[in-house]
């Protein structure tokens, strides 16, 4: 989600409510306690050099039972984040606290923001010589000759 998307949502919100991917809610009373800018400049295994800039949003929840954010107030804190933000139309980043620091992309389902799981991957493949993915495909097994009493698969 880039942040045009999350300003345009919001405006038409009653309520903000965010959800891992899990299916569980965050906790109604939490906080978005950054809003910042990261950039990531670096060099891929491959040798070519990059950069990634995003903005990041930390949620965080304490014993404050009667704090809600309502979707103006958060639109509110993305307007101020524009000096730091600058006027690009960043892809958003979310960190929130579980067994450590979890990052997250961000969806909107109609209903909630939702955070997305995000992966590791290697950037250079081919300078790596990692096999294209096809090549682990399994083979495609026979349901007629799998698992068949007598079949000898148990």
């Amino acid at each position: 989600m880039k942040i045009s998307e999350m300003k345009q949502t919001l405006a038409g919100l009653e309520s903000v409510n965010f959800r891992l991917p899990t299916g569980e809610h965050l906790p109604a009373h939490f906080h978005v306690t950054e809003v910042g800018l990261v950039s990531k400049h670096f060099i891929d295994c491959g040798g070519v050099e990059r950069k990634e800039t995003v903005a990041n949003f930390q949620l965080w929840e304490a014993g404050d039972y009667d704090h809600r954010l309502a979707p103006q107030k958060f639109l509110h804190i993305l307007n101020l984040s524009e000096r730091i933000l600058g006027s690009g139309d960043l892809d958003i980043e979310v960190e929130y606290q579980q067994a450590t620091i979890g990052k997250f992309g961000l969806t909107f389902d109609g209903a909630d923001f939702v955070l997305t799981q995000k992966q590791t991957a290697c950037l250079a493949q081919d300078a790596c010589g990692i096999p294209d993915a096809q090549q682990f495909a399994l083979p495609q097994l026979q349901a007629a000759s799998c698992c068949t009493p007598g079949g000898g698969c148990c």
